[in-house]
Order: structure tokens, then C-alpha cells, then sequence
């Protein structure tokens, strides 16, 4: 076999180039789900302090609903922070990522437990997290970017 063809097949599944640019795939991964596994983690302490809520005090489900939205867009944005600050680099992809894992989970967990699909008020609330989740990953790599390439 020819060196050519044999440098053809011997591909790295660590990393790709992509229009050449050099991104280290296993990094990026592992960034988008440490991200994803914080959304959750922050959505399932306030759920849990939430249920608390609504168990032991007079409060009805309905006048907590705004109070759950934004600390679901603070969740999408913190988990698309620790994703872009785990990541260095291209935030805006990392958060991204994050933002449209989050939203094909929910959406099949609805889809399969559910049997129905996003209606239009949930299609945009998903679009609003996952630029939340953009937005969360720019701010996660120019802040804790910065502070490594400093060191």
C-alpha cells in the first residue's frame, strides 16, 4: 500500500480539521456535556427547591411560572458558561451545542413520554435558550479563556 492512501486512513478520531481550522473534537465534547450536565444539575436543585415550595406553602403552581422561566435561561446561560470556559475557544459553537443538546433531549423526552411535539410558545422559548446558551458561551471563554492564557 502506498504511503498516500495509508496517510489517507490513519484518521485521528481526537480531532478534525474543518475548513482549516484545527478543532480537538474530544475537548469540545466533553465541554458541551460537563455544560449540559450543569444545566441539568441547576434545573434539578431549583425543581427540588420549587417542589419544596409548593408542598409546604400556600403558593400555587401558576405564580411560580415566571420565577421557573428565568431560572431556566439562567440555567441554559450558565451551563453554555462552563462549556465555553472549558473549551477556550469558539464559544459561541460550545454554547450552541449545549443549547441544541438541551432542546433534542427535551424535545424527545416530550415527543416519547409525552406523545406530542413543541407547539409554537415552546419553539420559541427553545430558541431563546439556545441563544441564551450562545450567549453564556462567548462570556465563558473571554472570562476563563483569558485567566489560562495569562498563567
Amino acid at each position: 500500500m502506498p504511503s498516500s492512501e495509508y496517510a489517507c486512513t490513519n484518521i485521528s478520531f481526537n480531532a478534525m480539521t474543518m475548513g482549516g481550522l484545527y478543532v480537538d473534537t474530544r475537548r469540545l465534547s466533553s465541554s458541551v456535556f460537563v455544560g449540559l450536565g450543569v444545566v441539568y444539575v441547576v434545573a434539578a436543585l431549583f425543581s427540588l427547591i420549587f417542589s419544596l415550595i409548593l408542598k409546604f406553602s400556600s403558593v400555587q403552581e401558576g405564580q411560580l411560572s415566571l420565577i421557573i422561566t428565568v431560572i431556566s435561561f439562567i440555567s441554559l446561560f450558565i451551563g453554555g458558561f462552563v462549556a465555553g470556559g472549558r473549551g477556550k475557544e469558539k464559544g459561541w459553537l460550545l454554547g450552541g451545542l449545549t443549547g441544541i443538546l438541551y432542546t433534542v433531549i427535551n424535545f424527545l423526552f416530550q415527543f416519547f413520554g409525552y406523545d406530542s411535539v413543541f407547539n409554537m410558545e415552546q419553539i420559541i422559548y427553545y430558541i431563546c435558550f439556545m441563544l441564551t446558551a450562545v450567549m453564556g458561551g462567548i462570556l465563558g471563554v473571554n472570562m476563563m479563556g483569558n485567566r489560562s492564557r495569562q498563567a
